[in-house]
């Protein structure tokens, strides 16, 4: 009997003692981290061998990829001790006296903290108190706090100083899985290593052997479906081929991995990607309905489907994907000829619908209609064409040309031989009665005639003068007056307040509007202009900036009659003799009527500068 079977029976016959795959087989050393994260191991080698080690350390990445494991390996390396090594190393492979106590997380002077339930600045305080003593029995006392993240700013603030000048003997070990939400500050002062996520064929690997050490048959189909299900955490992977041993009482059958999981089986998904791409939407709907009879979920089988449509698209650029242990056979054959047959517009329309379709079956409360409905836009869209030959139809049906259309159809397109286009106008001059227009989708693309010469054989007509306003308009000043005119106050003041003009010409307007200004002013403003004087108005916005506003030009006018009232005589004396007097308003008068050929009194005019006369009126 092997030590594995013996363990297992002794745990079985006592209830104690199991340990779950993923704590069983946690890495001890960096031999151990080298599945996936090879980078990272290389930088510390070269660190550690050369003396530059860093005081502290950023680990980030996916949930299950060994950031606290990394931590306790990397404080096992720096307080590494044995009778022929007393210095940091990487090289682990015996045992050294503080590594147990590391590992098992029980060591005095590796203090690990969880920044989830420790987030507020009396626990930094805590740690800040701590560090000026030196370590009990290893070389460095080493901080691990996992979830950094989660710390107050009040926690980081206070963590700040210490981090950039830390003890000789203290080492700080952070790790995070939301790397964005850790401050630049602290980022700066850390050494940073991203733990990557661990392919589905490493995973694979991983699986294997520790199946074999388990002594556990495992096919290899079913490997390949919890390395998938795992999205690159080895952790996440460990507690699914630990469930998958449990479930197969022993053994980890696909069949059964399929069951577990709630998953298609992925010969089925290929056959459901065939019956969608040809468009048969019986097929594709009679594949689905047995797939979910069997147990699977309308989510992941749309989830597969995507999945096997992005290998299809990626095969079409990189053949060499299709060795990807993590595939089935009947995966790897297939998608190579989809890829071979399938157009990248095809495979790019259905990945957009059902990334868009995906999440609406996820928030349905039938999953089962959503997916299905998701099924017939897809199997729907196979027949339609793809928008660049859409487009390019049309532009041949319109005669862009120079007016000319082709005399046979394009590549790709219907039978038939068209009518070239002097002949296609005589027949019509005969028929008595138009033909009956095409109707549905296809009409779009159908031929659309030009118009019919009607100069040909004659003298050619002269052109149309422009239509003559009906009202001038020759500044802002004159469309309020016309808004007023019209009795449309509204408009009127709208235009005041908002516009500001950059450029007025018959029948065009560019202005610039302040802020506030209503989305509709400038179509309003069209319509009403258009109305009023009888001729097509084009009002667009302009990035100059323009004149002022009439409100604006109206405030500093009344601006500058103030300044010009306080430089005159009179006026000052009057304020001097009446302290705390201010001038509110100044009203300029209009002149009064003469006779004719009576000469304007100089008292009564104002003059080109607008100064204030005698004969105006001020209000104090």
């Amino acid at each position: 009997m092997s030590d594995t079977e013996r363990q297992s029976k002794d745990a079985a016959s006592t209830g104690t003692g199991y340990r779950v795959l993923a704590r069983k087989y946690r890495p001890k050393d960096f031999t151990d981290l080298m599945v996936g994260q090879e980078p990272m191991v290389r930088t510390l080698t070269n660190a550690f061998e050369t003396g530059r080690i860093a005081q502290a350390y950023m680990l980030t990445g996916v949930r299950g990829v060994g950031k606290t494991t990394t931590a306790r390996i990397l404080a096992r390396a720096l307080n590494y001790k044995t009778s022929d090594i007393d210095k940091p190393t990487i090289d682990l492979r015996v045992p050294g006296e503080h590594c147990q106590a590391i590992m098992e997380g029980r060591h005095v002077d590796v203090i690990e903290m969880d920044a989830a339930s420790h987030t507020g600045i009396d626990d930094i305080r805590e740690i800040i108190e701590q560090v000026r003593y030196r370590p009990v029995s290893a070389r460095y006392k080493v901080y691990i706090i996992d979830e950094v993240h989660m710390l107050s700013t009040q926690a980081f603030n206070g963590l700040l100083k210490t981090l950039e000048e830390p003890p000789e003997h203290v080492k700080f070990i952070f790790a995070t899985t939301e790397i964005r939400k850790v401050p630049i500050t602290v980022l700066s002062r850390c050494q940073r290593f991203d733990l990557r996520r661990i392919s589905a064929s490493d995973l694979v690997g991983l699986f294997t052997t520790i199946a074999a050490k388990e002594g556990i048959e495992a096919e290899g189909d079913a490997l390949a479906m919890i390395a998938r299900a795992a999205e690159g955490s080895a952790r996440d992977g460990l507690s699914l081929l630990d469930q998958a041993i449990a479930h197969g009482a022993g053994a980890v059958q696909a069949e059964a991995v399929r069951g577990m999981l709630g998953l298609a089986d992925r010969a089925r998904i290929v056959d459901l990607f065939q019956h969608v791409v040809k468009g048969d939407v019986a097929a594709a709907l009679g594949e689905f309905q047995n797939q979910y009879e069997a147990g699977a979920n309308p989510v992941v089988v749309l989830t597969d489907l995507a999945d096997f449509t992005h290998l299809v698209t990626r095969l079409k650029y990189v053949p060499d994907a299709a060795n990807d242990p993590s595939l089935s056979e009947v995966e790897r054959t297939k998608a190579a000829e989809f890829a071979k047959g399938v157009a990248v517009t095809t495979l790019s329309r259905i990945w957009q619908m059902l990334l868009k379709g995906i999440p609406e079956t996820e928030g349905s409360s039938r999953t089962a209609g959503a997916a299905e409905m998701v099924l017939i836009r897809l199997a729907h869209a196979a027949h339609l064409p793809a928008p660049e030959d859409a487009a390019r139809r049309l532009a041949d049906f319109s005669g862009d040309n120079g007016g000319a259309r082709p005399s046979s159809p394009p590549s790709g397109g219907g039978g038939g031989t068209r009518v070239p286009y002097q002949s296609s106008v005589a027949a019509r001059a005969t028929e008595p009665t138009p033909r009956p227009q095409p109707s549905g989708p296809t009409a779009m693309l159908r031929a659309v005639p030009n118009p019919e010469p009607q100069n040909i054989g004659r003298t050619e007509a002269r052109p149309a003068e422009a239509p003559k306003p009906l009202v001038r308009i020759n500044s802002i000043a004159d469309i309020v007056d016309l808004a007023g005119e019209k009795r449309d106050v509204k408009l009127k003041a709208l235009v005041r307040n908002f516009v500001r003009p950059v450029r007025l010409e018959p029948g065009r307007l560019d202005v610039n509007l302040t802020e506030g200004a209503p989305t509709t002013l400038l179509n309003e403003l069209a319509v009403k202009l258009k109305e009023w004087t009888g001729i097509h108005w084009i009002v667009s916005t302009s990035r100059e900036e323009g004149g002022p506003t009439m409100v604006e030009a109206e405030a500093r006018t009344r601006e500058q009659h103030v300044i010009d009232a306080r430089q005159d005589p009179d006026v000052a004396a009057i304020l001097a003799h009446f302290p705390g007097a201010k001038i509110i308003d100044v009203r300029v008068r209009a002149p009064e009527p003469e006779e004719e050929g009576e000469a304007k009194a100089p008292a009564a005019a104002e003059s080109e500068e607008g100064d204030i006369l005698p004969g105006d009126d001020i209000e104090f």
